[in-house]
């Protein structure tokens, strides 16, 4: 397990400690596919958790390599709930994925290392919506 798994999971777990129970994630690669991952594998402990898969659109896998694509589909056959925010790929369904994302949580559980990108515009999103948020690149 690499350092950034164990802090997930130590993050995770103090979460569920302090009765938290849905997690949602964006179901892109990297850092999302690990939250879920993660939280699904926390349920053989946290039968309670529940893992919300909130993606931009039907086609986020094109262009993907067939290995990601099957760890994809085997997270969101897993999932206890699969949202949609458009149907087809746009200039801002990310976007519009990530501010469904905030808009529905207290917490925003992250992996920033830069001050730019998707990354950082939805932390500062979840900031003004005065969400706890908690980065995982951080000790």
């Amino acid at each position: 397990m690499t350092a950034l798994a164990r802090r997930l999971k130590e993050i995770l777990i103090e979460l569920i400690d302090n009765e938290y129970i849905y997690f949602g994630t964006g179901g892109a690669l990297g850092f999302d596919t690990l939250v879920a991952q993660t939280v699904l594998d926390l349920k053989s402990d946290y039968p309670q958790i529940k893992l919300i898969l909130v993606l931009p659109c039907l086609s986020q896998t094109n262009g993907w390599n067939s290995r990601d694509i099957e760890i994809y589909e085997v997270i969101k056959r897993q999932a206890d709930k699969v949202v949609y925010t458009s149907q087809e790929y746009s200039r801002g369904c990310m976007h519009k994925r990530n501010r469904h994302l905030v808009d529905n949580s207290s917490v925003c559980v992250c992996y920033l290392t830069q001050n730019i990108g998707g990354t950082a515009y939805t932390v500062e999103y979840a900031k003004r919506k005065k969400l706890l948020v908690i980065n995982a690149a951080e000790k």
